[in-house]
This record gives C-alpha cells, sequence and structure tokens, in this order.
C-alpha cells in the first residue's frame, strides 16, 4: 500500500512510543515496537517486553491473530531492523515471513553484527517489500544504550543532579536537603530502579552516608553501590553500605591504593576494591564484570565534571527547584574545570523539558 511520508513517519512514532514501554527489561537487547497497519489504521501493536521474551515483530502478529485479523492485508512498521539469527528466540524474519506480511517498514538497521542489514536483505530475498529509514533519528535515539553496549562496551550512564536557579547542589556547610521536591526524588528512584548501579563520589560516601537504594516497592533489584575515592573507608566506619550492603559495594581507587591493607580488609567483609586508572575503565570493569548495563551518577560537581570530560554521560537529567541561595561559596553543579571562552564549553542538547511538580526537570544529551 503506498503511504504518505506522514502517514509513515505518523506509523513509526506510534511504534516507537510501544518499544519505550519495554526500557530497561530488555538488556542487553535493544527495545524495539512494532505496528500493523491495515487500511491506513493501525490494527496490532508489540513491545519486545523482557529479555528472553518474544521479540516486538512476533508479538504484533500475535495480537494480530488473537483479533482475528488477516495478516497477509497488513503492512508492518518496526523501530529496529528484524533479526535472521537464532538467539534466545528463533528469527524475526521467518516468523514475517510466514505469516504473509508483504510488505515491512524498518526505521533503523541494526547495528549488531549478526543482524546488519541481514534481517532486510533476507526479508527481500523472499519477496517481502521493505524500506528503511523511517524516523530514523528517532529510532536511534530509542536504541542509544544498545549503541553503547555494542560500540563502548561500557553501561549507558545517566547522570543525574538536582539544583537551585543559581547552579547549586548544596550550601557551603554541605547541606542538601531537600533542595529538589518530593516528585522530584520519586523520579530519582524510578532511575535507580532501571540502574545496575549508582556512583558516588567519596565526599558523598563519608559526609552523606547514603544507602543507595531504590525505595519504591514496585522494585524487583537494588542497585550496586559504586563509591569512587581515593580514601578508602576503615570496615569499622558506621557506614550503611559496609555494614548492611558490602557484597553489593564496589569501592573505584587508585591502582595503588587497591593492594593496600585496607583495601584487602574490606574485601575480607564482602566488598570489591577495584583500582582503576580512569573512570572509563571503571566502567567497562563494570559491563564485563558485573553485566551492569545501565549506571546512574548521583555524585557531587567533581565527579559529574569528570564523567563530562571522559564523554561517560549519555542522558543528564537535571532538576531545577524554584531556590536560590546566592552563595559562591556553595556547591556547584560541576566543579574542578579551567576554560576561559565560552567556546571550550560543553555542549548539551535539550530532549525534553517537563514539570516535576514545583520543579523543572531537563533531560539533556550531548551534542
Amino acid at each position: 500500500m503506498d503511504y504518505s511520508s506522514e502517514e509513515k513517519r505518523f506509523f513509526m512514532e506510534k511504534a516507537i512510543e510501544l518499544a519505550y514501554n519495554g526500557k530497561g527489561q530488555t538488556a542487553p537487547n535493544p527495545c524495539v515496537g512494532a505496528v500493523l497497519v491495515s487500511n491506513g489504521k493501525i490494527v496490532a501493536k508489540g513491545w519486545h517486553t523482557k529479555y528472553g521474551q518474544p521479540h516486538a515483530e512476533i508479538e504484533a502478529i500475535k495480537d494480530a491473530k488473537q483479533k482475528g485479523i488477516p495478516l497477509a492485508d497488513c503492512s508492518m512498521f518496526v523501530t529496529l531492523e528484524p533479526c535472521n539469527h537464532f538467539g534466545k528466540t528463533p528469527p524475526c524474519t521467518k516468523a514475517i515471513i510466514k505469516a504473509g506480511i508483504k510488505e515491512v517498514f524498518i526505521g533503523t538497521l541494526d547495528i549488531n553484527p549478526d543482524v546488519m542489514g541481514s534481517g532486510a536483505e533476507y526479508l527481500l530475498s523472499n519477496g517481502v517489500k521493505v524500506q528503511t529509514g523511517i524516523n530514523e533519528s528517532a529510532c536511534k535515539e530509542l536504541i542509544e544504550d544498545f549503541t553503547v553496549w555494542k560500540e563502548q562496551n561500557r553501561p549507558y550512564c545517566y547522570l543525574k543532579q538536582a539544583a537551585t536557579l543559581d547552579g547549586k547542589i548544596a550550601t557551603r556547610t554541605g547541606n542538601s536537603a531537600w533542595i529538589s521536591c518530593e516528585e522530584s526524588r520519586k523520579q530519582v528512584h524510578e532511575l535507580r530502579a532501571l540502574a545496575d548501579a549508582v556512583i558516588v563520589g567519596g565526599n558523598t560516601f563519608f559526609n552523606d552516608n547514603p544507602k543507595l537504594t531504590c525505595r519504591l516497592e514496585s522494585s524487583l533489584k537494588q542497585p550496586l553501590a559504586v563509591v569512587v575515592t581515593s580514601r578508602l573507608p576503615d570496615i569499622d566506619d558506621n557506614k550503611y553500605l559496609l555494614k548492611e550492603r558490602p557484597s553489593e559495594t564496589l569501592f573505584w581507587t587508585s591502582i595503588k591504593n587497591s593492594t593496600t591493607e585496607k583495601a584487602d580488609k574490606l574485601r575480607n567483609i564482602g566488598c570489591h576494591v577495584i583500582g582503576i586508572s580512569d573512570l572509563r575503565a571503571g566502567f567497562e570493569s563494570l559491563f564485563k564484570d558485573f553485566n551492569c548495563h545501565y549506571v546512574l551518577c548521583e555524585g557531587g560537581g567533581g565527579l559529574a565534571m569528570s564523567l563530562v570530560k571522559q564523554s561517560l554521560v549519555d542522558e543528564f537529567r537535571y532538576f531545577i527547584a524554584p531556590l536560590i541561595l546566592g552563595d559562591e561559596k556553595a556547591v556547584n553543579v560541576f566543579s574542578g574545570n579551567n576554560i576561559l571562552t565560552i567556546k571550550e564549553a560543553y555542549k548539551w542538547r535539550i530532549c525534553k523539558t517537563e514539570m516535576s511538580d514545583k520543579d523543572i526537570c531537563l533531560t539533556l544529551k550531548r551534542k
């Protein structure tokens, strides 16, 4: 069937919306959504709900069958190229052909070497009409996490900061309870529910004694706690992570500090003490050794700046509260950088702006 560019974009947008329902559940697979269209209307839907479960294309086909819709009359719009290999599930290409679907519109080709164009080629060679690049930029943004996993071998990183209107995350004494409102703090716990690890700096660990847990009742797991510090604690320090979560706590420190007696004592109570050359090395260790696909950084301005400098922030959630401190010695959102011209500033793009009760939440990504 002939669709206008506006219609194709509309149907793919609906598939993208469906795909986001699986965010955080499909790793190490990407999020994918699919819709089936007949006579200009969406008649069936599907998305990849969880790793190991049927892919979006299969769910959409199943939905159509349950509704008694003739699949041969349908066009499929799917955000990512259908797989053409056996993994946890059979190839989606064969299911599409078997269903009798004659036309498939694809948002973006798969970067996975096991697919990478072969799915589209297989459909074409079996008489299915295929068109790629439908709303491609939005479909690529949907799988940015998957791209990071495949191309950089590290977790996708969310940076969260909550600040006053004048860009302060705490007073000069370190007090920050509470800059953000209750709704914003709830959203942070939703990020913790998604994350496999929460990262803070040494100052946060020693001064705030954090739990770094997700306190949503719906949470099925707790993230690992990662502390980036040049100063390791004593095992008898009255810290929650040492007393209650030692086996779930990682200390990233210098390679020299990781070989000390203090480090060994921390290991003896169950903590992981890892010497790293830089933050990227720590991220790669989380990905390879701890199976972490998403991390959330809640550290101070110094750690946040270090992550930005090393190009490790994939998505920045910035909560701005309607407060002003007006104190130049209060703690900044970012610190530890020295630049002389605006040209040298790290550039970001605003992807979303929304109210979070009394606060504003900005979602930003690097340009």
